[in-house]
């Protein structure tokens, strides 16, 4: 066995050394020189070592007419190797950049394909690490883009993972040559139209001719930067920590961060708490378009605020900010009669409602609040809905969808609202459990 071989699989198996437990270790392969020099490898050390069962996944994209050709020449290279290959066909949306559709479809597959203890390993090396940190920083990107691509995190059901990472394109094309590996050659990688090609083709030569290790080098300022990364995600847990008080209103179900401990910190800690937070839920802007927040934050008297991204909203309400998507942003539908008030109603894109307890005289109506509605309360008489509502101090993106009990053109109850929720000396009350949003994008 070459020197070469040894040293690489000795790596690769240090690597993947934390996930030997997987059920299966499943590669993405391209059939380019980076996932055929992984699949090889692997396929050969499982002969002698104890491994989780190996497979391999092919994502075809259908974009140029020579990759009709290259789901066979994966299947043939994974028959030679006695490894099990699935072959994905996908649709790759039009959008502005055809690179980043190909690889949304691309890992939208894998995450399907992915499941519990399982592993995705794909062939990223040193060079394309460099590439990406390049590539972001001519972007703007901030701390986190400029960590590069992380060596493992959450993919479907189970995890990704980019053993790969510490090895250069050279040493995989020795490893190649030397064990008569053939692989495909992309013709879409000489297009200089695609800003990765124009990097790797036209910049990375001129810089690697007067600085050798520039690849190294930069890959190992992406390490640091993931480093730096890391401490601040330990910093906004810290700060998020001293937001995510209790609310009366916590039966919402909806992610809320109390303002007066944000406003507490620097502009940059605030910045860093709200990415870290709104990361799972949204999007984010660039750095240049964080006025919204500034809006939100600052706003006084009577105004509503609302700070709209690409994935939802953040409102402001009783001192604190409010996540809303989803089900939340749509106006709810009209419901009208509750036939059998002894069973649950499901409201049209607004939950479900509930009365417990000794059920009011009927027929039952449910409405939603359209501004002028009158209450009778025991010991205060008739009163503007309204005021009820801010003196209960009733977040207003919440009030359009607050189920109301009427019966007979009257309105008996107001739900969840304590107080205005039943009737005399607890015989009945309505209950509402609003609609759940799943929280996260990914």
């Amino acid at each position: 066995m070459s020197q070469s071989k040894i040293d690489l699989a000795a790596r690769l198996l240090l690597n993947l050394a934390p996930w030997r437990n997987a059920t299966t270790w499943r590669i993405a392969f391209s059939g380019g020189l980076d996932s055929t020099v992984l699949l090889h490898l692997l396929a050969h050390l499982s002969k002698t070592e104890s491994l989780p069962a190996l497979s391999a996944i092919h994502v075809h994209h259908g974009l140029q007419a020579a990759a009709d050709a290259w789901p066979q020449h994966c299947q043939s290279v994974c028959d030679g190797l006695g490894v099990p290959i699935q072959i994905v066909r996908v649709q790759v949306r039009p959008g502005a950049s055809l690179e980043r559709a190909a690889r949304d479809a691309r890992y939208a597959a894998f995450s399907e394909a992915t499941q519990n203890d399982e592993v995705l390993l794909t062939g990223q090396h040193r060079d394309d690490q460099a590439e990406t940190l390049l590539f972001r920083l001519l972007r703007g990107t901030g701390v986190r883009g400029l960590s590069g691509m992380p060596r493992q995190r959450a993919l479907g059901r189970g995890h990704l993972l980019r053993p790969l990472l510490d090895v250069s394109r050279t040493e995989l094309e020795v490893y190649a040559t030397e064990h008569r590996l053939s692989w495909i050659e992309d013709p879409s990688n000489q297009d200089h139209q695609f800003s990765r090609n124009y990097l790797r083709h036209q910049v990375f030569p001129a810089l690697n001719s007067r600085w050798p290790q520039a690849m190294a080098t930069m890959a190992r300022s992406a390490e640091h930067l993931h480093e730096a990364q890391g401490l601040l995600d330990e910093l906004a847990q810290i700060d998020l920590s001293q937001a995510r008080t209790q609310s009366e209103f916590d039966w919402l179900g909806l992610p809320s961060l109390e303002l007066a401990s944000l406003e507490k910190l620097s502009a940059a800690r605030q910045r860093n708490a709200l990415g870290h937070w709104l990361a799972p839920l949204t999007r984010m802007p660039d750095s240049d378009h964080w006025s919204g927040w500034v809006s939100l934050r600052d706003a006084t008297g009577d105004a509503r605020p609302i700070w709209r991204l690409a994935d939802g909203e953040l409102h402001r309400a009783g001192g604190r900010i409010w996540w809303l998507s989803g089900a939340w942003l749509r106006a709810a539908p009209a419901v009208g009669g509750w036939p059998d008030p002894s069973q649950t109603l499901t409201l049209p894109d607004n939950g479900v409602l509930t009365l417990t307890g000794q059920i009011p005289a009927g027929p039952l109506q449910i409405h939603y609040r359209e501004g002028g509605e009158v209450m009778e309360l025991a010991g205060r008489g008739h009163r503007d809905l309204k005021r009820l509502l801010n003196e209960s101090a009733v977040p207003l993106f919440v009030r359009g969808r607050l189920p109301l009990l009427f019966a007979g053109g009257q309105l008996l109850a107001v739900a969840n609202i304590d107080g205005l929720d039943g009737g005399p000396s607890g015989s009945w009350r309505l209950h509402w459990q609003p609609p759940v949003e799943d929280q996260g994008l990914r």
